[in-house]
């Protein structure tokens, strides 16, 4: 039993409790708790076993009790209790954006929808319109809320469906039947969301492979199994596909696999002018096949330069690689710092040394704490009392971790008119600000884009954060002008974020070249809000690499001291 799974069952526990109309004490009692367990730096079970829990703070001894049974168990009796005392569809409904447990509680109680089904059918009945709490603009919402649900079902992260790829690709290292093997599909390509885990690999005993793969200890159950083909559900509930191909084949399909879908069709309209015929088992002149040995010399043998995965979405790609003209993306190890990363001071699971510590530990050379402004009161965002005091702790860390650089920062709110949380003396004490909405949702696209540019051109905003709002699976992108943002960034000297948490990874790739083409400083940066959240970098640095960036569009390749005078020079 790992943490992640103990803080998704308290985190399940304070939503019931609020279903219930449990004191708010209770719930929020159940979610701190769940927050500090995922924030730890040790195994929750070793925590457990040596009888430690009570030394996290928060953990009362209901929930040492609690968390002991559902550790050493593997079960939990109250939450099942719980669970029993609800239909489990309300759980389903709580999924919608919007719409959080109160008001699934009073449609559960005054209209007794139970389902998302049902939900559905009473908002096109107009049955909210008259309820408390609700009304016609709160119908809307909840109806395109179902609507962005059913288009996104069956989709998952990518650092959830990445994990899972991995522990695949490990286990079959033990498979001695597999000569090549790969990731392939929308995760090779560093896609945000994906339905699916997709494997290419190569041997000379398919059968064999096959047998390996649907045995796996982490196989649910097995939907298809032919001579090469099977498509098993992972106990995570994620699918996994597995091709198996001889060596000869397996550049090929390795390519073919990878895709898109519109990559694959402009690949093969190439290879026919050409006189070739391309599939996923060849390239072809006739009935003879042009000898490839890696999907590099496939590339060439079509008379263009190898294109990164990352850019095989039929967006200019081919073009660029007849030309020799493809970008020179960056790397995760160009990245030299980290910034917009939050603390205990505001609403991170770990102190600000935690979170030094753990950036040098990844190599960084320096790290931006950027703690919420007050506005983010439900996030205990700093007051300008508080400043000062948090200032003097990192100017004595400082002087403990001299192999790294700590800049002093903040994630200031854009208020509703564009400006930022703080006044300008305050604003002058930080090394670096980040400028970001998390409030009034609901402006319409001139008003919030002129938001977002007021801010732009306020001379202490260095980025602007998790530019439009979406949370990937959860919640749409406000309306917004994206380009208008980014010419008015490149014409003030303001980096747009890459927000590299799989929650967000926002800015939108099919945006960020547009970014690219425009000259735009970026800067990938994880919102992390514990000490493994640094690690989210990578899939910033994917979202990037998509984007068709190099490090020269990127803030944080830079030095730390061309960091600071990026940000200090609108000032002066």
């Amino acid at each position: 039993m790992d943490k992640k799974q103990v803080a998704e069952i308290l985190e399940e526990i304070g939503t019931l409790l609020d279903l219930k109309g449990e004191n708010p004490f209770k719930s929020r009692a159940y979610y701190n708790a769940a927050r500090a367990i995922q924030g730890l730096n040790e195994d929750i079970a070793e925590i457990v076993r040596g009888g430690r829990l009570a030394e996290i703070k928060g953990i009362g001894e209901a929930l040492q009790q609690k968390i002991t049974e559902f550790v050493t168990t593997g079960k939990l009796r109250y939450l099942q209790e719980l669970r029993d005392s609800f239909p489990p569809g309300l759980m389903e409904i709580l999924q919608i954006p919007g719409v959080g447990p109160k008001k699934v509680k009073v449609l559960w109680e005054k209209l007794g929808i139970s389902t998302i089904g049902e939900l559905e059918y009473a908002c096109k009945e107009n049955r909210l319109l008259k309820l408390e709490g609700f009304g016609e603009k709160s119908q809307e919402k909840i109806l395109k809320g179902i609507e962005y649900i059913k288009r996104h079902q069956g989709l998952h992260l990518a650092n959830f469906a990445r994990k899972e790829a991995e522990a695949l690709l490990h286990s079959f290292s033990e498979c001695p039947e597999i000569i090549r093997m790969s990731l392939a599909g929308s995760l090779r390509r560093r896609k945000e969301v994906t339905k699916d885990i997709d494997l290419v690999a190569s041997s000379t005993r398919p059968a064999a492979v096959m047998k390996f793969f649907t045995l796996l200890p982490q196989v649910e159950s097995v939907v298809a199994q032919g001579e090469t083909k099977a498509s098993v559900i992972l106990k995570s509930g994620i699918n996994a596909d597995l091709r198996v191909v001889t060596e000869k084949e397996f550049p090929y399909a390795l390519h073919h696999f990878t895709g898109s879908k519109e990559h694959n069709t402009a690949m093969r309209a190439r290879a026919k002018e050409m006189g070739l015929k391309m599939n996923e088992y060849g390239l072809f002149r006739g009935e003879e096949l042009v000898s490839c040995k890696d999907e590099e010399e496939i590339f060439g043998a079509l008379g263009l330069a190898c294109i990164p995965p990352e850019l095989r979405e039929d967006m200019g790609e081919i073009e660029a690689a007849e030309k020799r003209a493809l970008p020179h993306l960056v790397e995760e190890d160009h990245i030299q710092g980290v910034v917009h990363v939050h603390s205990t001071w505001s609403d991170g699971a770990n102190s600000l040394e935690e979170m030094i510590q753990k950036a040098i530990d990844l190599g960084y050379k320096y790290i931006g704490i950027s703690d919420h402004s007050k506005s983010a009161f439900y996030a205990h965002g700093l007051t300008e009392t508080d400043i000062p005091r948090q200032h003097e702790e990192i100017e004595r860390l400082q002087k403990k971790f001299s192999q790294i650089r700590i800049f002093k920062g903040t994630e200031s709110d854009i208020l509703g008119d564009g400006s930022l949380d703080y006044d300008k003396g305050t604003l002058e004490s930080f090394d670096f600000v980040i400028g970001s909405i998390h409030s009034r949702f609901n402006l319409s696209e001139a008003e919030m884009t002129a938001r977002v540019i007021r801010a732009i051109e306020n001379p202490y905003t260095t980025i602007i954060g998790h530019p439009t709002g979406r949370l990937l699976l959860a919640r749409e992108s406000y309306s917004l002008n994206i380009r208008r943002v980014i010419d008015a960034a490149v014409a003030n000297g303001v980096a747009i974020e890459i927000n590299a948490n799989p929650h967000r990874l926002d800015l939108d790739w099919r945006v960020g070249k547009y970014a690219a083409e425009k000259g735009a400083i970026l800067s990938i940066n994880p919102d992390a809000h514990n000490t493994e959240g640094l690690a989210d970098v990578t899939y910033g640095v994917g979202i990037a690499r998509k984007s068709w960036l190099t490090p020269q569009h990127i803030l944080n390749t830079r030095a730390a001291d061309a960091f600071l005078n990026f940000s200090l020079t609108r000032r002066r």
